[in-house]
């Protein structure tokens, strides 16, 4: 059955148009980006990506490979977080424990690794967390995903524009303005597993031009009722079946006030995740485990262009994170008591400024100079056992980071243009580094581009590979500072051809070399999980995507990466690297562009566990029927994720017990939304 759906969806990709049209009659273009073929893109500057290069570029005109996702395309897809996206991204992949989601890109996704070779951003402001370099990107990620206008994802280096944190790739999320989120806007939400979620959004553009945008969302998940983990199958640990245990809490509120050339926006998030997993040694099925992420920021950006040759902008930012984990756990076979508490804390604070200026000169050549300074003021980490009170960790760090760059865009005529960039930034914690990009792209006509891109970047050990470590009393005030910062140097080539005016291709070949791959590691002296630059990696391989956009409102797409990830010592897969990767997505009006049906699909091919096992293959559906305006101001969609109820899991980091953790199955959500 799964075969037969996978070649159901391929062979309705090649469905004429004309088709559709006679179910939902002729409609006007839509003027999204993802809608346009590439040589439409050519054309237009509007939908344009921003985070590649750090100013606004037609997506032909990138030194990058990217990817975008529209506000249209989460909603008919029935996307519900930030994690959701990324797993339609082609290259992409998603694994929880299911604390954390972390993100694997082309074969690359060491499990618990917090996802700090990526930097995300939100509207230009990076939400790593200060202390571990983490992001989230569920519940623990603080913009609601109906704010969404868009989602541009960057792959490779991106050092030569952003300081810290963008080793693989970038992720910028743009937000929703006052204009566009016009009005009061109220939704619920109800799913699976006992979980509700709603929203009060406000947004209005004024006559002075004043633009305002508050939302605040609310969501609670009681969880699966229970879980079984064979790890823990016997009778003193309820038979491997944890009750009640993966519950989750969390509210959200985000501000955006644009005027004229200055935005002011900021988010606050309060998460909290229960943990059935019983990880870093926690007693089983205790309802005490549980994990708590406040990230929040405050941004203030100006954004002006003089006469259309100039331009200048600069972000004044602060940062806050937290995190907050208890952990039950069972001192007796150390002749402590049976069970204690063991608090576990991270709290983190910065202040930032960032400015760039540009420069259109004769030629069509685009110059900019850009500088940034961070300072993170505040890199707490404790941890203590409750009654009888003992310390394992008190650590108290700063640090300080700046950097300048230049980036030259330049056109040599015939269809060729040159983009160079190049980065130097110094940490107050290992020094300097210098790091370049450069990309050239071959236009011979107005339906082809040919990039071939070059870069190198790097990441430096966080706070939490540093200092933490709970093995001695008071921790390792010393920190473990022969850590070295992890380096890639990537290639790639993308050939992008617009086949017709609603057929794209793109096709890429890739080689990353990352070297000093920073790891965790259990220390066999005394058990404690450390970090060690312990490995060397070779990311190999090549992605093929087409896409299918019409008038009719069909869209439909098949993406294909075949991925050669492996250790460069001994030619061994690396853990969680999947072989291949597939995504497939078919959405079309059923009734004038006032129904839509879609489904998505994700395969991913078995993968290497960490005791040397292998994660079975799974194939997942997930079918959509939206209404965006069905009677008048209200919006509708009901959703069912893993239609076929597979039991697949991933695999599991050096923190827990099981090898493979398993995933949900079958679940729904249905969505209401209403216009005032």
């Amino acid at each position: 059955m799964r075969k037969r759906t996978f070649l159901l969806l391929v062979t309705l990709l090649m469905i004429d148009p004309a088709l559709v049209r006679l179910r939902a009659g002729e409609a006007k273009p839509r003027t999204d980006l993802m809608d346009m073929s590439l040589e439409d893109l050519m054309k237009v500057e509007i939908d344009s990506v921003y985070g590649a290069s750090g100013y606004k570029q037609k997506v032909t005109d990138t030194p990058a490979s990217i990817t975008i996702i529209t506000a249209d395309e989460i909603k008919r897809y029935g996307y519900r977080t930030l994690a959701d996206v990324l797993r339609n991204v082609p290259g992409f992949y998603v694994t929880s424990d299911r604390v954390y989601n972390y993100i694997g890109e082309r074969g690359f996704g060491p499990p618990g690794d917090f996802n700090t070779r990526f930097l995300l951003l939100v509207d230009g402001h990076r939400m790593n967390a200060d202390v571990d370099g983490s992001l989230g990107i569920a519940m623990d990620f603080p913009v609601d995903i109906d704010l969404i206008d868009r989602v541009e994802v960057i792959r490779g280096p991106n050092s030569s524009t952003y300081i810290a944190s963008a080793l693989l790739g970038v992720i910028n999320v743009v937000t929703r303005r006052g204009s566009e989120a016009s009005g009061l806007v109220v939704s619920g939400e109800m799913s699976s597993y006992g979980t509700y979620k709603s929203r009060l959004t406000f947004g209005r553009q004024f006559k002075n031009g004043l633009e305002v945008l508050l939302s605040g969302t609310y969501y609670d998940s009681h969880g699966p009722d229970a879980l079984y983990f064979a790890e823990f199958n016997s009778p003193t640990t309820n038979n491997g079946i944890a009750e009640a245990a993966d519950g989750s809490h969390a509210d959200q509120i985000f501000g955006k006030i644009t005027y004229r050339d200055f935005t002011l926006e900021g988010a606050y998030d309060f998460s909290v995740q229960g943990d059935p997993t019983a990880s870093y040694g926690a007693i089983f099925n205790d309802s005490e485990e549980r994990i708590g992420f406040t990230p929040a920021f405050l941004d203030l950006n100006y954004d002006h262009h003089y006469g259309g040759d100039w331009g200048y902008q600069a972000h004044l930012y602060y940062g806050n994170s937290r995190y907050h984990g208890v952990y039950p756990t069972d001192e007796s076979s150390v002749g402590g008591p049976p069970h204690v508490l063991n608090q576990d804390y991270s709290y983190g604070q910065d202040v930032g400024i960032s400015v760039a200026l540009s420069k259109a000169l004769f030629g069509g050549q685009k110059l900019i100079l850009g500088s940034e300074f961070r300072n993170n003021f505040q890199q707490d980490q404790w941890n203590y056992d409750e009654q009888p009170y003992y310390s394992y960790l008190n650590s108290h760090q700063s640090s300080s980071l700046g950097g300048v760059h230049v980036q030259d865009e330049v056109s040599l005529g015939h269809g060729v243009t040159v983009d160079l960039g190049l980065s130097y930034d110094y940490y107050s914690t290992f020094g300097g580094t210098t790091n370049p990009r450069g990309a050239l792209i071959y236009k011979p006509g107005k339906k082809t581009t040919l990039k071939l891109l070059y870069g190198q970047s790097f990441r430096a050990p966080t706070a939490f590979e540093n200092y933490y470590a709970v093995s001695s009393p008071w921790g390792m005030e010393e920190g473990n500072l022969s850590l070295k910062p992890e380096t890639a140097r990537t290639t790639e080539l993308v050939w992008e051809q617009s086949l017709t005016k609603s057929f794209d291709l793109v096709v890429s070949g890739y080689y990353y070399p990352v070297r000093g791959v920073i790891q965790a590691e259990t220390d066999p002296a005394n058990g404690a999980i450390i970090y060690e630059n312990s490995q060397r990696v070779d990311l190999k391989g090549a992605e093929f995507t087409v896409k299918r956009q019409s008038r009719s409102g069909l869209e439909a797409g098949l993406s294909v990466s075949l991925e050669g990830a492996r250790d460069h010592d001994s030619g061994a897969p690396l853990t969680n690297s999947p072989h291949t990767l597939s995504q497939a997505n078919l959405s079309m009006p059923l009734f004038k562009k006032k129904l839509f049906a879609s489904a998505d699909l994700q395969y991913v091919s078995r993968r290497r566990t960490q005791a040397g096992n292998l994660a079975g293959a799974y194939l997942v559906p997930n079918f959509t029927l939206y209404s965006p305006s069905a009677l008048r101001k209200w919006e509708f969609s009901a959703s069912i994720y893993n239609a076929f109820n597979d039991a697949y899991g991933d695999p599991a980091s050096v923190a827990h017990q099981q090898d493979v953790i398993f995933q949900n199955g079958r679940n729904f959500r249905l969505k209401l939304l209403y216009h005032f």
